[in-house]
């Protein structure tokens, strides 16, 4: 028996105690390497035996294609696919139609804005016309998200002719919402941004953007990347109309990843990709097309990957995603309080003491973070380094590059200690003055 199968979904809010973290370190493979540190979660999630062997389970006996044909084992293929649909959908606190898989969740967020853009070129017919843009018209992100919630705007931008603004951000990395009030208006038609910051750790104030969206008309999208694996996550709570996620942030695997979007507007966008799977009827001068989700899978589906995924929820579940993130809270204080206390050191993202999942980056004055993060990897300690792909928001911080340690569920407490002193260490190595 794992541990996400010994624990009922319904616990308490309390965090996990360290046996109950060693317990579910047992769970991870990789993680026998007792001289392995890790600590790059928000890149890559390490993956349980759970979900290793639902994959294999599925590869051995069920594969095939979905959704078109009439054999045994073509029918258990799909039910296990849309199974991990419905299971994927549930823990989001969306139905299953509402969710769309891709390959990731660039994959998702360029599949709404090039399927906007179909639109705005005409593409959908009537019911599209609500997402058509152009000149006068305004898509809003902010100066701290990923390269990938940044440029398919930019794209659309262009191809659109629509103006692309953003909400800028304080010293502390914190959005400046009275900017984002004075931005977002009667010309804003989408709202992107992140629910937790990649480099920064903070939780950015969902619901305040999405009432400014509301107020304005504009459509909200939500990269998620950063908080369905960590918080308690629900769409219909957190009021945005379009998602995004992957799975192997949150102990799936790569090379899966979902798009969440309310009902009426998935039908109502033109489709990004076209082939099979997605359509109704095809003559040789038109097409119809499949309602969600079916019009956004064209081709051949990752259905090991989704079946996998389902795994780790399932995973996620039976431990509790409240516990979850109060363990990881309680990780990334940890983190926060420990690196700003060393001198020569600077914390990005919120001060010791405010929320913020367990992730934190950092600047070793006068030191690349690359030599940073190699000094650490010599000790066992794999942290990221790097500008994480958000330049625009380190060129905002006045920095390069930062050196980033996150947690997972897995994480222990003295994994964080281990990476306090190697950053100490680091400090004294490389001879920096405060």
């Amino acid at each position: 028996m794992t541990v996400a199968e010994g624990v009922r979904p319904e616990v308490d809010a309390r965090s996990l105690s360290d046996a109950d973290v060693l317990a579910i370190r047992a769970d991870f493979p990789i993680l026998a390497d007792e001289g392995l540190v890790y600590l790059d979660t928000g890149a890559t999630s390490q993956k349980p035996r759970a979900v290793l062997d639902a994959e294999r389970q599925y590869l051995e006996h069920e594969n095939a294609a979905v959704h078109r044909g009439a054999h045994r084992l073509a029918a258990e293929a799909t039910e296990r696919f849309e199974d991990a649909r419905a299971t994927v959908a549930g823990f989001i606190g969306a139905d299953e139609d509402e969710v769309c898989w891709t390959g990731n969740a660039t994959g998702a967020l360029n599949t709404i804005a090039y399927a906007i853009g179909n639109a705005s070129a005409g593409r959908g017919g009537r019911e599209a016309d609500r997402f058509r843009l152009g000149p006068g018209d305004e898509i809003v992100t902010t100066e701290l998200e990923h390269h990938a919630n940044l440029i398919p705007w930019q794209e659309l931008a262009a191809r659109t002719g629509a103006t692309l603004r953003f909400v800028p951000i304080d010293d502390s990395g914190a959005l400046r919402m009275a900017e984002a009030a004075r931005i977002i208006g009667p010309a804003t038609r989408i709202v992107a941004f992140s629910h937790v910051s990649n480099v920064l750790g903070g939780v950015l104030p969902v619901d305040e953007l999405v009432a400014l969206a509301r107020d304005a008309g504009a459509l909200t999208v939500l990269d998620a990347c950063q908080s369905v694996p960590h918080l308690p996550f629900d769409v219909r709570a957190l009021g945005v109309d379009f998602a995004a996620f992957s799975g192997h942030k949150m102990l799936g695997p790569t090379g899966i990843g979902a798009l969440y979007g309310r009902r009426e507007l998935l039908n109502a966008l033109p489709p990004f990709l076209h082939g099979g799977s997605m359509i109704t009827t095809v003559t040789m001068e038109r097409a119809e097309y499949l309602p969600a989700p079916q019009r956004f899978e064209a081709g051949t589906q990752p259905v090991a990957q989704a079946v996998g995924l389902a795994a780790a929820v399932r995973y996620l579940e039976g431990i509790g995603m409240a516990r979850v993130a109060a363990h990881e809270a309680q990780l990334g204080a940890r983190l926060a309080k420990g690196i700003a206390a060393i001198d020569g050191v600077r914390l990005l993202g919120p001060a010791p003491g405010e929320p913020r999942i367990g992730l934190a980056s950092f600047v070793v004055e006068g030191v690349h973070a690359h030599d940073v993060g190699q000094f650490l990897d010599d000790r066992g300690i794999a942290v990221r380094v790097g500008h994480h792909c958000t330049q625009p928001l380190h060129r905002r911080l006045g920095i390069t590059a930062s050196t980033r340690a996150s947690a997972g569920v897995y994480t222990t407490r003295q994994e964080i200690d281990l990476l306090l002193d190697g950053v100490r260490d680091a400090v004294g190595f490389f001879g920096v003055r405060a």
